[in-house]
């Protein structure tokens, strides 16, 4: 699939993980383990999560750090993709 076609497919999707005042840390095996059972996740990033960085890098640092592809972010909203 590509870019275009995920982003489709992710637009109906609900959030599933919240990243929160505990950070990216927090989340990396959940986001993980739903990576494995789905083709799709999407996250949320509240403003406690960011500590003055940007949601691009936040999101980007997230998919590294799972080893998934970061398809978008739109408003404080990432897609990510295995």
């Amino acid at each position: 699939m590509d870019t275009q076609e995920l982003r489709k497919e992710a637009h109906d999707l609900d959030v599933t993980v919240w990243v929160g005042k505990s950070g990216i840390e927090a989340v990396v095996g959940e986001l993980n383990d739903q990576l494995a059972e789905r083709n799709l996740v999407k996250a949320k990033f509240l403003r406690a999560a960011l500590g003055g960085t940007t949601i691009d890098d936040a999101a980007a640092d997230l998919a590294e750090r799972v080893n998934a592809d970061l398809i978008e972010t739109r408003g404080k909203t990432a897609v990510f993709h295995r």
